[in-house]
């Protein structure tokens, strides 16, 4: 029997099943090397849609002993947590010309398609809480907290922010922003504030060139559900993701997609306009171990320019 070689076969042949391996394979890592929350949080193994694992809550100590006094024990504290993966799925509509492809080629072509969709869902449900399947999000935790600052991005709002990390016993190592915040985060200072509120020696905390914020890495995220002057502090030590399985894809000749419209607001027939349609899915697996390890500022009224 021939090996299955997604090189010589036709999309036309094989319009279902898993994603071939090498193709598969480089979807995945444009979607993790794009993910803002998959960049930061900590990736856990899964191989069911459904994990039990353990997480250091807390750690052991160490004690000052005096000559021939007992050392003193600690002991760790483990918790358990429990991810469950939801499945993703994206459509993509392409010319039926594309029926004609290898397997290869057309994953060559739409990847990039397919990789944007996931991550950008992805990373508005579990950042922002955006049509959000998973119990949890950063959005959530920080309001569970009760940390969230309000006001303009600056000096003052700044240490409010990463004080509600530090006083719940987190260091904060990474930000949540836009692109559209660079202005603003230059205005985070650190230096004496004067009784006219100007601030002597000034020393600027965010560097643009290595876009990093008091010395952590700040990733922008790509969404129009995110505001100009919200940004998110937190340990990203205490979140977790897990991919179970590969991607899986179909195609469909005939369907018609209620959820992408036409120039007259009519659902697209693809057999009507001589198209095609991907549907790509994939599993994923999300969770939040500490909500008082993140914390946010809010603007009172959004910024001009937002």
């Amino acid at each position: 029997m021939p090996t299955f070689n997604p090189d010589n076969v036709l999309l036309q042949d094989a319009k279902s099943g898993a994603i071939p391996s090498e193709q598969g394979t480089l979807v995945m890592k444009d979607i993790i090397s794009n993910s803002v929350m998959m960049q930061l949080a900590q990736y856990e193994e899964m191989t069911k849609q459904e994990k039990e694992f353990t997480y250091l809550a807390e750690g052991v100590g160490a004690y000052w002993v005096g000559e021939g006094e007992v050392i003193q024990t600690s002991k760790p504290q483990w918790l358990k947590a429990k991810m469950v993966a939801k499945k993703l799925g994206v459509i993509v509509p392409v010319s039926r010309e594309f029926l004609q492809y290898t397997l290869s080629q057309f994953f060559t072509e739409v990847r990039p398609l397919i990789a944007e969709a996931f991550y950008k869902k992805f990373d508005e449900a579990t950042i922002l809480n955006v049509d959000n399947p998973f119990p949890q999000s950063v959005e959530e935790s920080v309001i569970t907290a009760s940390h969230v600052v309000t006001g303009d991005i600056n000096g003052d709002t700044f240490y409010e922010l990463t004080d509600h990390v530090n006083d719940a016993g987190f260091d904060v190592n990474a930000f949540i922003s836009k692109k559209q915040n660079k202005s603003l985060l230059r205005k985070v200072v650190d230096g004496f504030t004067q009784a006219d509120g100007t601030i002597t020696d000034p020393i600027r905390l965010y560097d643009r060139n290595s876009n990093t914020l008091d010395g952590s890495p700040v990733a922008d995220l790509e969404s129009t559900s995110m505001e100009k002057g919200e940004l998110y502090a937190g340990n990203f030590n205490y979140v977790r993701y897990g991919i179970p399985y590969n991607l899986n894809y179909a195609i469909s000749e005939e369907a018609q997609l209620s959820s992408i419209v036409d120039e007259n607001g009519e659902p697209i027939n693809l057999f009507e306009r001589e198209l095609i349609a991907i549907r790509a899915t994939m599993d994923v697996g999300f969770m939040v171990l500490k909500d008082d390890a993140f914390a946010k500022i809010e603007p009172t009224t959004a910024p001009e320019g937002a």
